[in-house]
């Protein structure tokens, strides 16, 4: 059964959101503090937290944080309107996607869904292992240093290492390397990660696209790779090669 913890401190919006899971058939947990939080933590290991920005002990960025920094369980940020800084920031330090209040329990059960979705896809792909031989018969892409490999869905940095990603992240980097240097809009891209499946929303694809810089860019804060074209979408900045040819159109 899927437990889901809900971290807030008005209890009114934290009975709402739990009748709306148990709804789903999922067990639910609540906190109203940080202390809260990680008291039940001690005892529980949730597939899911929902985690408000403000509460009375401490802010919901810096407990995402730590979060992030001891495992990797989806968070679901709750934030109020206008607070785009906490959103941008809570999504740079490794929350899976985020809600503004007030919201629709619908959508938000729909976030949740997806959000599981995405990480148990990622949970299931197999450990990396030692990285195949290079065949002819393998389609692979190198861009900047890595390597795609197309045909065994491996990711190698410059230094030889595999990187791991979920299956919406290598579809994802899939569709930049087949269009280097094209203007790629969200619809696109929705469309090619298959999230128009997911019954979610545009912001889907800036969520993975956060967690793809952060795994292939030196600096996910000052993106060289995928660049971002303001009200069009986003651009691969950098020549392909496929099969020993230059890609760049």
């Amino acid at each position: 059964m899927i437990q889901v913890l809900i971290v807030d401190d008005d209890p009114d919006i934290r009975d709402l959101v739990a009748h709306e899971a148990r709804q789903q058939g999922w067990e639910v947990l609540q906190a109203g503090s940080d202390a809260e939080l990680t008291e039940l933590l001690r005892l529980h290991t949730p597939d899911i937290i929902l985690l408000d920005i403000r509460l009375p002990d401490q802010d919901g960025l810096t407990i995402a944080r730590r979060l992030r920094a001891a495992s990797a369980m989806p968070i679901i940020m709750l934030t109020g309107m206008g607070s785009d800084v906490d959103r941008i920031v809570g999504l740079e330090i490794g929350a899976d996607d985020y809600v503004v209040k007030p919201f629709n329990p619908r959508e938000l059960i729909a976030r949740i869904k997806a959000v599981l979705r995405r990480t148990s896809a990622g949970a299931m792909m197999p450990a990396p292992a030692p990285a195949p031989a290079i065949t002819p018969r393998h389609d692979c892409r190198r861009f900047a240093g890595w390597m795609l490999d197309l045909s065994a869905r491996l990711l190698t940095d410059p230094d030889g290492n595999q990187v791991s990603l979920t299956n919406a992240e290598f579809l994802l980097l899939e569709a930049f390397l087949d269009a280097p240097r094209r203007v790629l809009s969200r619809e696109h891209l929705l469309e090619r990660t298959h999230a128009f499946e997911a019954d979610v929303f545009d912001r889907t694809i800036d969520v993975l696209i956060m967690r793809l810089r952060r795994k292939i860019e030196s600096n996910s804060h000052a993106p060289r790779l995928i660049r971002t074209e303001r009200g069009a979408g986003y651009v691969f900045d950098a020549d392909v090669e496929q099969a020993g040819q230059r890609r760049s159109d």
